[in-house]
């Protein structure tokens, strides 16, 4: 049996204070960035080659014509900075469309799947300078980009800024321009709005999506000494509007309790909790989102059918 993680005592003080709190309150929720550990970052890119999940597979049709645009205007040399790196798949694009880019530097939450993709980059990147900086981009946080004062391009793929709120990813936005200085910002967005794709990619009739979310009590019970019945709670997609957004719930199927820390917390059937949250953005949308935070949009490009968009800003 493999031995369950080790985290810092102040991270896991941390993650109880969180999940107490959100569990506390109505309607129930639990920070999206705890759906991040290992396990969770090994179901989603699984999630991520399936048919029904299309924000991967459009916007990796989308990438290389854009990269060698990006290219193009950011020049030689270049220390690319990715958020949400993950696997650092859709990167090798961008490296390879760049003209001897200098340094790469990846930021994630999830610290041993990312130490284990830069060390598998590195080897196909020997030239490149690379850093890994396990970090919560959802606070203020600092970059260690180099002094010799070259162009910086960051990366920020998929549709992670959707897991904000309007006023979170705002606030995300400005956090990035303050801590990269002047620069190019590649970043994805999903103008989805179609009814019958959200529910087929969110809801993932294979169980991988369910599995992904019932990671994070799964991730309770091993960090945090929980009782929670996985079985007790099924995963259900919800489609919102004002914002529009799509909404990830863990819902009790029957009266259940559980035991987080020094609390008792009890459920109803039908209560659930709120595990993610996906919001779409029209270009025009992400383009006043991103000019309101202090960059200024340059252009973007839509994915065949509209299904996924890039944008580039500069600050």
């Amino acid at each position: 049996m493999a031995a369950a993680p080790q985290i810092a005592d102040t991270d896991r003080a941390e993650f109880l204070r969180d999940a107490l709190a959100g569990l506390q309150t109505r309607p129930r929720t639990l920070p999206g960035k705890y759906l991040w550990d290992e396990a969770g970052s090994e179901l989603f890119d699984r999630i991520c080659h399936t048919a029904d999940y299309y924000p991967t597979g459009r916007e990796i049709a989308l990438l290389p014509g854009v990269a060698a645009e990006v290219a193009a205007r950011i020049g030689p040399g270049a220390t690319v900075v990715e958020f949400g790196s993950g696997a650092s798949r859709k990167i090798r694009t961008l490296l390879d469309a760049l003209d001897r880019p200098a340094a790469y530097i990846a930021v994630d939450i999830s610290g041993d799947y990312l130490a284990e993709a830069i060390r598998r980059l590195a080897s196909d990147y020997p030239q490149i300078a690379m850093q890994a900086v396990c970090a919560d981009y959802s606070k203020p946080f600092r970059l260690p980009l180099p002094r010799s004062g070259g162009p910086v391009l960051a990366f920020f793929p998929g549709t992670s800024i959707g897991n904000f709120t309007p006023d979170e990813a705002g606030a995300f936005l400005a956090r990035a321009r303050e801590a990269l200085g002047s620069c190019l910002f590649l970043i994805g967005a999903d103008p989805t709005i179609e009814r019958g794709a959200l529910q087929a990619a969110y809801g993932g009739a294979d169980g991988l999506m369910a599995a992904f979310h019932r990671n994070i009590l799964a991730r309770m019970n091993r960090e945090l000494g929980a009782d929670f019945d996985l079985d007790a709670f099924r995963h259900e997609v919800r489609l919102c509007e004002h914002p529009f957004r799509v909404e990830a719930h863990l819902t009790a199927t029957a009266p259940t309790s559980v035991r987080l820390g020094p609390t008792r917390i009890d459920f109803a059937a039908g209560d659930s909790i709120r595990t993610d949250t996906s919001h779409k953005y029209t270009p025009e949308a992400f383009a006043l989102l991103a000019a309101g935070s202090g960059w200024n949009p340059e252009t973007h490009w839509l994915g065949t059918g509209g299904g996924f968009s890039l944008h580039l800003l500069r600050s």
